[in-house]
Order: C-alpha cells, then structure tokens, then sequence
C-alpha cells in the first residue's frame, strides 16, 4: 500500500510557486518582441494533453500514437502556409529557434566570395552574427541597405541605385524592427531586387516579429524565405520556429543526423526530410497548432488593429512626459507593436531595474541583439534603449500604468 506521500503529485520546481503566481498577478508584462508571454489558454491545454498523450517520436516508427504525430506535423504546415497564402509554392521547415533557422540558410546557400550580401540596419544578430561567421569562411562581402537617418528609415530610392551600382546576390531584410517596431518595406524590396537581378537575387525576411501579426501574400510576394519564431507574433511556445522555403530556393542540409528515414545511407535525405534532423518538439508542435488556431479565429488584422491602437496610446502617452526621448520611423504608420524610448537622467538598464522592482513593469532594455541600428539612434551614451513592445493581450490600464511611471521617474530626474 502507498503511502499518504508517495501517493500524492510531487512537482519538484526551484521556484516557490505560491509566490511566482502572486508575482506574475502585480507584473505588468511589455517585453513581448523577446517572447509573448501571455499565451492563449489553447497554448497551454494543448501541450500538456499531447505532453501527457502523445509525446512520442514523430516519423520514427509505425505504430499509431507516431503516424498521430506526425499527421500535427502536416497540419501544422499546411495552416502555416495558410496564413501566407503560400500553398502550392511554398513550403515549411521547422526547426528549435529562428536562429537555427537562419544557421540553416546561411550555411546551406553554399556562399562564395563572388557572393554580395545585403541587410538592412536593423538585423538581429541572429542574422548578422551567422553571416559574420560565414563570411570569415567563404570571403563574401556585406552591404547595408541605406537609411534616411531623418525618418528613420529605408531610403529606397538609394536602395534602387545600389542594386544598379553593386548587384545583390542576396538579401536579407527584417519586416518589422525588433528595436524600434519600424515596419520595413520589404515587398519593396523583394520586387526591386528581382527585378535588377532578372529574378536572379535571394531574399530571405526576418518574421520572428511579424508572422502572423502583418499580412503576408505569399502569392504576390513570393519570398525566397520567410523566418518565423513561434513563441513571438505567432503566440506560440519556446522550441518550435522554422521558415517558409520556397520550393525553388536550393539549401544543401548544414545539419546532420538521425531523420527517421533511409537510416541505412550516411548521407543526408535530399527531401525536406534532410532539412529537419533529430527528434521533432511535437509538444512544441501542438502548441503552435493551438495558437494559429488562435490567431485564425481573432484574425490577423483583428490582431494588428488592436496592437495598433497599443502601439499609438504608448506614443501618445510617452511623447507628453518631458525628459523622454523616442525613437520612431518618421512614417508612425509603419510601426507595430514595439516602442523604444530613453529618460534623460537614467541609463536604460537602470529605468528598467527600476520598472521592474518599485512598478511591477517588465520591459527590455539595452541593444536587443541588433548591431547596426543603435550607430543611427544614437543612444549609446543611455546604453541602448528601454523596449515597451505590447501583444494581443495587453490593455490599455497597461499603457497607462507605465505613463504613471514614467512621469513619476522623469519628474524626479
């Protein structure tokens, strides 16, 4: 007979989880662009039902429970690809992270020294860290799209002239900034490079702050490739991201292992299969699911509307408290969900120890992992910004409550 103790469900955590929970009430959470913390309760439901379920290995074996899973795998790409209006030219690789999505690219485009790259000034490092690696390996040289430093923005008309005078082989270009939620024109973009480069040029897009949130047409705008992070815009969990892969793009597998498939050959399979090594996150898999489910009820303009009327009510708010300084595209309509400020008197780490502890108010700061960009914001001397960035389940007392803040610290400045 089991004892009263054993009997019962033991969770060992290394947090006290009474005083997590009563932390998490007070905290006013606006550091969305890292991770959307808040998740719809789908999220949750989903994961731990296929966690407790069905957490087998997916396309290793041919017993039921495995042919279930990966029957999520499919429907996940296919609702994907629906999001986009990308089936029948598209289609989904998943891997961990947007970051092991953009190592897979860069390292599987095969890149020389006859190769120009262009980025924008506003890359994540998970783009320009993986192409400063690979450029020490191959010799191809990087370019830096040009910015009209006044708004804040991609200068297209100097963009056009620098296609012409040095022809791109490949572009990389964020959608939506992650520092200043600066909404790139990256159909622009894309059409003016293929046409320059008669279709030749690649160009690959940045959606860890956008998939799912900014409409995407796949079938105007066919895109080489598409990076999507699932725990971001997408609402969904840690572990599962990937990216759309045109079916013409050639990316030789810089990955290897196990696939579940032709186990007896070395090599790796030529299929999309080759593109996906080691076990599939299926529980990851079924929180993703739930969450484009989310997003497919709400609706993606349903949800850029709302994040849109955050996005001016924190503006608004921040813009009327002296001693602020904004960081914004001069254009306030290309801008989403993320706001970038400074306090003068306060160094950006310090405004957000300070949020934290005396305000209950989550928020980022510092150079959030993008290199370029902060050499045009000039805020060096705060040591990067303070990063509000709002999701679908924020409100407006939210926005309201860091204005309070704000003017309390700015007033004391």
């Amino acid at each position: 007979m089991k004892s009263e103790e054993t009997s019962k469900e033991y969770c060992p955590l290394w947090f006290d989880i009474e005083k997590l929970k009563e932390n998490q009430k007070q905290t006013i959470y606006m550091d969305n662009a890292a991770t959307t913390y808040h998740k719809p309760k789908g999220v949750y439901d989903a994961m731990n039902e296929v966690n407790r379920c069905l957490s087998v290995n997916a396309g290793r074996g041919s017993y039921q429970l495995a042919q279930i899973a990966v029957e999520g795998m499919d429907k996940l790409r296919e609702e994907l690809l629906n999001l986009i209006n990308g089936h029948n030219r598209a289609e989904v690789v998943f891997t961990p992270s947007a970051t092991i999505a953009f190592n897979q690219i860069i390292g599987g485009l095969m890149l020389n020294s006859q190769n120009r790259v262009y980025v924008s000034p506003f890359e994540h490092n998970a783009v320009m860290r993986t192409l400063n690696l690979w450029q020490k390996r191959c010799g191809f040289s990087i370019e830096i799209l040009p910015m009209d430093v006044k708004k804040m923005e991609i200068d297209l008309e100097k963009t056009e002239y620098m296609f012409r005078e040095k022809t791109p082989t490949h572009i990389f270009v964020t959608q939506v900034s992650n520092v200043t939620g600066y909404i790139l024109p990256v159909s622009e973009i894309y059409h003016m490079a293929k046409e320059i480069t008669e279709g030749q040029a690649i160009v690959i897009i940045d959606g860890a702050q956008s998939f799912g949130l900014v409409n995407i047409d796949y079938q105007r705008t066919p895109y080489d490739g598409i990076v999507f992070a699932g725990h971001k815009t997408l609402y969904g969990p840690f572990g599962i991201a990937g990216f759309i892969k045109g079916k013409a793009l050639d990316i030789e597998p810089c990955l290897a292992g196990g696939t579940g498939s032709n186990s007896l050959a070395v090599d790796m399979p030529e299929s999309i299969v080759g593109l996906e090594p080691s076990s599939p996150n299926i529980v990851g898999i079924a929180g993703l699911y739930a969450a484009v489910q989310f997003i497919n009820e709400k609706t993606v303009d349903t949800i850029y509307q709302y994040e849109k009327k955050l996005t001016e009510e924190l503006r608004k708010c921040l813009k009327n408290i002296p001693g602020v300084i904004l960081y914004l595209p001069k254009d306030l309509e290309h801008q989403i969900g993320i706001v970038s400020f400074n306090v003068r008197g306060y160094r950006a780490d310090e405004l957000g120890m300070i949020l934290d502890e005396d305000y209950h108010i989550a928020v980022r700061t510092g150079y959030h992992c993008a290199p370029l960009v902060h050499d045009y914001l000039n805020d060096k001397e705060f040591g990067g910004t303070v990063r509000a960035a709002v999701s679908y389940f924020n409100k407006i007392e939210d926005i309201e409550a860091l204005e309070q803040a704000i003017s309390e610290l700015a007033e004391g400045a």
